[in-house]
C-alpha cells in the first residue's frame, strides 16, 4: 500500500464522522479527488480540476504568437509604427496592445460508484482478523484509482455490447477516443508494416505542430509498446554490428517516453501531459453502514464511493496520436 493509500484510509475513510457515511466537504473531497487522481505515474502529470457544477465550461487562456513590435520613442504606436488614431466612440487614442485569446473548453461529468460488501462471518472467520476490514478497503482504493486512470484514457460509449467490458468502457469517452476524433492522427498500420520502428516516432512526431514541442512534451505508450521499440534498437544495433544512443531507448528524438500500463498497446500519444484534464466534482460520497434490514437480517456491512469525472483534452491541436501501432 502506497502513502496516498494510508492517507486516504486515515483522513476520508475511517474517520469517526464518514463512519456512517456521507457527503465529503469540499476540502476532503478535492483531497481525495487528488490522490485518486495523482496516485499513479501519468495521473501525476496531468491536470486536475475539481468544479461545483457536473456539466459546464473549462475556461481556457491563450496568446497568439510574433506579438513584438518595434518601439517608437515618446508615441503610443499602432502595430504599424504610426500614430494612433482617435476612436470616436471611446474618444480614446490607444496604440497597439497584444491581445489575450479566451476560449472555453465543454465538459460533462458522468457519476460513477464502487459498492462492496463484507459478510459478518468473513470478518469473522478470516485470518486478519479485525484487520480484514482495513485491508479490504484499502484494495477498493488501489483498484479505484487504476480504474480511474482506466476509464480516463479508454472509456468509449460506442463500446460494442457484446464486449466483456462494455459496462465500464461505456462509462464515458476517454482521451485516446477524444484524441483519435480531434488529435492529429497518424495511421501507422501501412508505414511500419506490422513492426514498431524509428518511422513512427518520426510520422507522429511530424504530425505536431512546431510550437508545442516543448521540453514537457512525452511520448505515451504502454510498457509493452516501449518493450517493442527497444527490442527494434537492440536488433538494429546487433543486426548493423554498432550502437544505439542510449538516449534513443528512452526520448527517441528528445522526447521522454513516459509509460502508462493502462493505454493500448497499439497507440502512442504525443503530448503535454498537462493538456489531458481529469474534470470532477466535490460530490464525492465515502458511506460504510452496518445499519438498515438487509445489513441486519443478512449480517452484512456495506460500502460505496460516489463521484464523478470526465476526460478532457484542452487543446487538440496541441496532440498528436499514432494509430495501428505495432508491437513484436
Amino acid at each position: 500500500m502506497t502513502k496516498a493509500d494510508q492517507q486516504i484510509v486515515k483522513e476520508t475513510i475511517t474517520t469517526e464522522t464518514l463512519a456512517g457515511g456521507g457527503l465529503l466537504n469540499a476540502e476532503q473531497s478535492t483531497r481525495f479527488l487528488t490522490q485518486i487522481f495523482e496516485g499513479t505515474p501519468l495521473g501525476a502529470l496531468t491536470h486536475n480540476e475539481v468544479r461545483r457544477s457536473k456539466t459546464g465550461q473549462l475556461d481556457k487562456l491563450s496568446v497568439n504568437p510574433r506579438l513584438l513590435r518595434r518601439k517608437v520613442e515618446n508615441i503610443d504606436a499602432t502595430s504599424a509604427g504610426g500614430v494612433p488614431v482617435l476612436d470616436e466612440e471611446t474618444g480614446q487614442v490607444t496604440g497597439y496592445r497584444a491581445q489575450v485569446v479566451t476560449s472555453q473548453v465543454p465538459y460533462a461529468c458522468v457519476s460513477v460508484r464502487l459498492p462492496w460488501e463484507i459478510t459478518g462471518e468473513t470478518l469473522r472467520q478470516n485470518l486478519q482478523g479485525t484487520s480484514f476490514e482495513a485491508l479490504a478497503e484499502q484494495l477498493m482504493l488501489s483498484q479505484l484509482r487504476e480504474d480511474v486512470e482506466d476509464i480516463l484514457l479508454n472509456g468509449d460509449t460506442a463500446a460494442a455490447l457484446d464486449d466483456p467490458d462494455h459496462d465500464f468502457l461505456y462509462i464515458n469517452d476517454g482521451w485516446v477516443k477524444k484524441a483519435k476524433l480531434g488529435g492529429h492522427v497518424v495511421d501507422l498500420t501501412a508505414l511500419q508494416e506490422g513492426v514498431l520502428d524509428i518511422r513512427a516516432f518520426n510520422a507522429a512526431a511530424q504530425a505536431l505542430p512546431s510550437k508545442y514541442h516543448g521540453a514537457s512534451v512525452r511520448w505515451l505508450m504502454s510498457p509493452r509498446t516501449q518493450q517493442s521499440w527497444v527490442n527494434y534498437l537492440a536488433n538494429a544495433a546487433i543486426g548493423n554490428g554498432g550502437n544505439v544512443a542510449d538516449s534513443m531507448y528512452t526520448a527517441p528524438f528528445g522526447i521522454q517516453i513516459l509509460p502508462v500500463p493502462r493505454i493500448p498497446d497499439d497507440v502512442i500519444m504525443l503530448t503535454n501531459p498537462k493538456n489531458l484534464v481529469k474534470v470532477s466534482t466535490h460530490d464525492v460520497i465515502i458511506k460504510r453502514s452496518a445499519e438498515g434490514k438487509h445489513a441486519v437480517m443478512e449480517d452484512k456491512i456495506f460500502y460505496g464511493i460516489h463521484l464523478d469525472l470526465d476526460a478532457v483534452i484542452e487543446e487538440t491541436d496541441a496532440l498528436a496520436i499514432a494509430t495501428g501501432v505495432g508491437v513484436a
